[in-house]
């Protein structure tokens, strides 16, 4: 994973909410994550249903939020949480790999997927890229949800894909090459040098392709591209990149 900018020293700290159910796992969160100088804890919760009201009440920029909890469990909560207008962006925390549920969980709109056992400097990394606006994924866990995507049984995949192909047609063509180029998992400087745009230009079309395609982050960009078997056309080099980093 590579390392965040360190923000100025004027720049605020980034606003974090931690939910999860174990009280030691929150605590041993809060006294790393707290510790980092740039990240401002406002907010804990033990389960989904307090999400709503914790973002409420906190206004945080991103929710370290655990998969496995009582009551609303974290995926559920972040479906809700992301129809909300102006939520804060979500990494998804959980102890194991499970492709199912954290593929429901970027579809849904998190940006970010992060095992328990990750070292402390890359979760307050994770936390840092995220709140700048960059999807927090390694290129074997994208190829594996991407793969995964293709076989979801919740939906035909001729049918996926007509779909993906009317919202990607929908584009301009200078959108559809930043968007595959997006799914190819390349990174806004390597967007702009294969297309010979500035970074601003590349960054300006990503967000009118998130707007027009009602998208949360690149993540659901990429995961569209998939569906229309877009990645596929582009031949196996495209393919063997995971979605990068802003």
């Amino acid at each position: 994973m590579s390392t965040a900018t360190p923000p100025s020293p004027e720049a605020r700290p980034v606003r974090l909410v931690i939910v999860d159910d174990d009280p030691l796992v929150r605590a041993g969160l809060t006294l790393m994550l707290g510790g980092a100088g740039n990240i401002d804890i406002v907010g804990e919760g033990s389960d989904g249903t307090e999400v709503a009201a914790l973002v409420e009440r906190s206004h945080p920029d991103v929710v370290l939020m655990d998969i496995r909890m009582p009551g609303m469990d974290g995926l559920a909560a972040t479906e809700a949480l992301r129809r909300l207008p102006g939520a804060p962006e979500v990494i998804v925390l959980t102890t194991f790999h499970a492709d199912e549920q954290v593929l429901r969980a970027i579809r849904a709109g998190a940006a970010g997927f992060v095992l328990k056992d990750t070292p402390p400097a890359q979760i307050v990394d994770a936390v840092l890229r995220v709140a700048a606006g960059e999807p927090v994924l390694s290129p074997a866990v994208t190829r594996r949800l991407m793969a995964r995507a293709a076989g979801d049984p919740a939906d035909d995949g001729r049918d996926r894909r007509a779909r993906a192909r009317r919202r990607f047609a929908g584009l301009g063509e200078r959108e559809q090459d930043v968007a595959s180029a997006v799914g190819r998992g390349s990174s806004n400087a390597q967007i702009a040098a294969e297309l010979h745009l500035s970074i601003a230009t590349v960054k300006t079309h990503v967000s009118r392709i998130l707007a027009r395609l009602d998208l949360n982050n690149r993540v659901q960009i990429a995961l569209l591209v998939h569906d229309a078997g877009l990645l596929h056309e582009a031949g196996d080099d495209g393919e063997a990149r995971g979605t990068g980093p802003a």
